[in-house]
């Protein structure tokens, strides 16, 4: 079983085999955990997302999926990025939209496998610009990485504050 922990901190700074992006369809950077990796990363890590673009993801990376590249200057091997769903707050549409969420992990976890990722760190997907409410995505986060079948042994949820990082602490308490 994959052990679980909580760090209040930047993702950019954390020492593991991969960082998670929450990273937009186009794959070509953006604001937030995006920005900061593309930023602190340094041009590798974008042209190598451009040569993505190019080939096998011509429309952008979907919603769920992941995808790998190098890490750059960041103190990690991988990034391994994953397109989180945008918040809807209509009942029917929250229900679909859920699986999605929970897709990014684990879809991220089988990256990280098929990469021999050991510890991986996680954003709280689609919780900043994307509007997905902290509570909600902190559950389908733990549930998420508790259920994947994975050879990872450490997953690290990276949180900015104090409050999401009390939320995502209650889950695991849970």
């Amino acid at each position: 079983m994959v052990a679980v922990t909580l760090v209040r901190g930047d993702i950019t700074e954390e020492q593991v085999d991969a960082v998670v992006n929450a990273a937009n369809s186009e794959l070509l950077g953006g604001g937030g955990v995006d920005g900061a990796i593309h930023r602190r990363g340094g041009p590798e890590i974008l042209a190598e997302c451009r040569r993505l673009r190019e080939t096998e993801y011509p429309r952008g990376l979907p919603t769920g999926r992941a995808v790998a590249t190098t890490a750059g200057e960041l103190p990690a091997r991988w990034v391994i990025h994953t397109v989180g769903p945008v918040w809807s707050a209509r009942g029917e549409r929250a229900a679909q939209l859920a699986p999605l969420l929970a897709a990014c992990y684990s879809e991220s976890l089988r990256i990280a496998d098929e990469l021999g990722a050991r510890t991986v760190a996680f954003p709280a997907i689609s919780t900043g610009a994307y509007g997905w409410p902290m509570d909600d995505g902190a559950r389908i986060a733990v549930a998420a990485v508790r259920e994947s079948r994975t050879g990872v042994e450490e997953v690290r949820f990276v949180l900015r504050d104090a409050a999401a990082y009390d939320i995502f602490a209650a889950q695991l308490a849970r």
